[in-house]
């Protein structure tokens, strides 16, 4: 029997179906988190052959021990993984300290976590990169700017989500920046881009090949959402685009990805924009070597009446699924934020859109800042429809 350890199995709470998929086809599911046993979801407990409970997951010697009682008890540990961006390069020190060799090592992660390591792999597969320069000095930063224009985006190189992004209009606002940067954090600016946020969303095969492909599309960015605290919509959608499969399918050969599941994020851009391309095409963004976050897997399984948490575990355990997937729908997501005064409340959504909606839930406060505060998942056969149910539910009293 097969052993894998999932760090963090609680969070997100959707998680869960991940182990008990892993279960399902036979692998010794161990679990490694910091919340008690007994507050366990459940469905979480009856997924996870053992569960090691640590006081802080952050305590790399905990976390270290934790997992050196599992090979203690149950031998050679085949699979290690949290499926979160926030655990990647923790997950990549375990495996490499433990020599499991089923994932990413400590040496591969400059090129899966630093933005500017990421685009010359971009490059390599053929995608434009927008310019860049790394924050030195206030000088050096308006040389930059002087080339490219105003605005500028100025973020971590190392990051998670938009935590701690800028956009810089002018002067003023980048001398402020270099007030309110973090202090010892490196950070990358870009030259704007106008355009939408396309990803490619995929479960890769232990020979670089796609097992499962969807896309999803974010009309407002996600800087915006968190530093505006606006409301968060994007959508999984119907029918993935033949340019953004090929430039997905590009980057999982130049990145070298195997056995993972993955979410790489595109611009489609609004207007020409000089050295990147004409309206419409499709410019890097960055990579994240993990399902895109919070409930998406749920939507994509909405989207094409499928089961990606089984489609993951299989290729975990088979290197390969038979589960169907097919274009069933578009799946919208609507995060609210508390204190709006929108003109529907709850009863009228759901008197109007119950018929079609999936999912209705608080946001945990981990993930409230890019996603809002309560949320709305609902399925449409057109995109007609999904822009009706997004003009009533985020519209506004005046």
């Amino acid at each position: 029997m097969k052993n894998f350890i999932f760090i963090s199995p609680n969070f997100p709470t959707n998680y869960w179906m991940f182990c008990r998929e892993l279960k399902n086809n036979g692998l010794n599911v161990l679990g490694i988190g910091d919340q008690p046993y007994d507050e366990l979801d459940p469905n979480l407990k009856n997924s996870l052959n053992e569960y090691y409970k640590v006081s802080n997951l952050e305590n790399d010697d905990e976390v270290y021990r934790a997992v050196a009682f599992f090979i203690y008890k149950y031998g050679r540990i085949d699979w290690l993984e949290s499926n979160n961006e926030y655990w990647l390069e923790r997950d990549a020190k375990l495996r490499t300290d433990f020599n499991i060799q089923s994932g990413f090592q400590v040496s591969d992660m400059p090129r899966i976590k630093y933005k500017s390591k990421m685009k010359e792999f971009y490059k390599k597969a053929g995608i434009p990169v927008a310019r860049y320069h790394m924050v030195d000095t206030l000088e050096g930063c308006l040389n930059f700017i002087a080339e490219v224009g105003y605005p500028v985006v100025a973020k971590p190189d190392n990051g998670v989500g938009a935590s701690h992004t800028f956009r810089l209009e002018n002067d003023t606002q980048l001398k402020e920046f270099f007030e309110y940067k973090w202090p010892n954090t490196e950070y990358i600016m870009e030259e704007y881009i106008h355009g939408e946020v396309n990803s490619y969303d995929a479960i890769i095969d232990s020979q670089g090949n796609p097992m499962f492909e969807t896309g999803n599309v974010t009309p407002m960015s996600i800087m915006d959402i968190v530093n505006n605290e606006d409301n968060s919509i994007y959508y999984i959608l119907k029918s993935l685009p033949e340019d953004t499969r090929k430039a997905g399918r590009a980057t999982v050969k130049s990145f070298g990805v195997k056995s993972r599941f993955v979410h790489f994020e595109f611009f489609r851009l609004l207007s020409d924009q000089e050295g990147l391309g004409k309206k419409g095409e499709i410019v890097a963004l960055e990579v994240n070597m993990r399902p895109c976050g919070g409930f998406t897997p749920d939507m994509m399984d909405y989207a094409h009446n499928t089961d990606v948490y089984k489609i993951w575990a299989d290729m975990i355990a088979f290197d390969r699924s038979t589960m169907p997937v097919s274009k069933h729908a578009y799946c919208a997501f609507a995060g609210r934020r508390d204190g709006k005064d929108f003109a529907m409340n709850h009863t009228d959504i759901i008197e109007k859109y119950g018929h079609c909606m999936k999912m209705m839930e608080r946001i945990p406060d981990a993930l409230s800042g890019a996603m809002g505060n309560q949320m709305y998942v609902a399925t449409f056969k057109t995109q007609k429809e999904m822009e009706e149910f997004y003009d009533d539910i985020l519209k506004c009293n005046n």
